[in-house]
């Protein structure tokens, strides 16, 4: 037996995504820039798909491009807003995505000013500082860029506050939804937002293809130049089964919303009840109890031996979880959201991340074997 706790890394795709995708992979092989029959037909499949990420965001779908995933996306946004629209200052935090940090640095060692905003011990970003950055006479031309809940931790932005603020002081506003889009009510005409990015294998799509909305008022330039693809805005041959199934996966993501958050809550919660329980001193790291991301579980558990090959335990074990992000796994340097938020160095934090194929019998069976891998941490009354 094994158990997949490790959805925040990547999902695994739904059968009606995969059913929706064979027959375009056997049948729809035309170029969609083509001009014949078999162009046209996977042209249309295209545009559809378009329609539906654009309806459940509440874009236009003029507004949605299709990328490989949320870093091109990001990577977009934020390089192409500071060559296109003149953005002088990007406002961001220290517990960004890898793939955001690395560009915001990127684009720092090319002369933009990043400011770096301070966050609290359950990484929750100042908005205090944030407005009086945001106020500063005679600020250049400013982008804020905030993820929306982070990876790592689960901790969410008041994203309608922030857009409020943005509106307010002038300021652009990117997101990085890739853990939120199809998780969360999202809609761009209720909290003005300029640039957000998602992912398809965040919600049970194929990896390998996402989307970038980009709000009309601000149109930015290609960022892949080559064709005419993409209304002129990403060169390159669409991807098109594997947006057809990034629209599916939206599509059912948004229609059971309600009953996915209310089957993952109670698995999430459970096994947060079951840990604190079973083993003396667990701590949880992020705002669980606040505004957050309800698919992660960032457990910290006190120092132990067996703490270093923690991860690997469970992998053996049947268990799969992660340290943090994935696209920093298989490195030595620490987490630096957890460094940000300065967590105890000397215990290990392990993301249990869930999705609505998880059960509680796998909670009970993920117990089980915890106890057998840290035994001098069950508490008395378990024991």
């Amino acid at each position: 037996m094994r158990v997949y706790f490790d959805n925040a890394a990547t999902t695994p795709i739904s059968e009606e995504v995969i059913n929706t995708m064979l027959p375009v992979l056997r049948g729809q092989y035309g170029n969609p820039s083509s001009i014949h029959a078999e162009g046209r037909g996977a042209r249309a499949l295209l545009e559809s798909a378009r329609k539906t990420v654009a309806k459940c965001i509440g874009a236009g779908t003029a507004e949605i491009i299709f990328t490989s995933g949320g870093t091109e996306s990001n990577n977009m946004a934020l390089k192409c807003a500071v060559r296109d629209l003149g953005i002088q200052r990007i406002i961001s935090s220290p517990l960004e995505h890898h793939c955001g940090l690395h560009t915001l640095e990127s684009l720092q060692a090319q002369g933009v000013a990043v400011v770096w905003l301070p966050v609290d011990g359950l990484g929750r970003v100042s908005i205090e500082a944030l407005e009086v950055a945001l106020s500063i006479e005679n600020a250049p031309k400013t982008l804020v860029s905030l993820m929306h809940a982070n990876n790592e931790i689960g901790t969410m932005i008041d994203l309608r506050r922030i857009s409020a603020l943005c509106q307010q002081y002038g300021a652009l506003l990117h997101s990085d939804t890739v853990q939120t889009v199809g998780h969360f009510p999202i809609n761009v005409q209720d909290t003005r937002i300029h640039f957000l990015s998602g992912a398809a294998h965040k919600f049970h799509g194929p990896k390998g293809v996402g989307f970038l909305y980009m709000n009309s008022d601000t149109p930015l330039k290609p960022f892949i130049d080559g064709g005419s693809q993409e209304r002129n805005m990403r060169g390159g041959t669409e991807n098109v089964y594997g947006i057809v199934g990034l629209a599916k996966a939206l599509e059912l993501a948004c229609e059971e919303m309600e009953a996915r958050t209310t089957h993952i809550c109670n698995i999430r919660d459970y096994m947060k009840r079951c840990l604190e329980e079973t083993f003396e001193g667990i701590v949880f790291n992020g705002d669980y109890k606040g505004h957050s991301l309800y698919t992660v579980l960032n457990v910290s558990f006190p120092a132990s031996p067996k703490n270093e090959l923690l991860l690997l335990s469970l992998d053996i074990a049947g268990i799969s979880a992660s340290g943090g992000s994935a696209c920093s796994s298989g490195t030595e340097k620490g987490s630096h959201v957890l460094e940000s938020i300065a967590a105890a160095p000397d215990r290990k934090s392990i993301r249990f991340s869930f999705s609505h194929y998880n059960t509680l019998t796998e909670v009970d069976w993920v117990i089980e074997k915890l106890k057998s891998i840290l035994p001098s941490l069950v508490s008395e009354v378990v024991s």
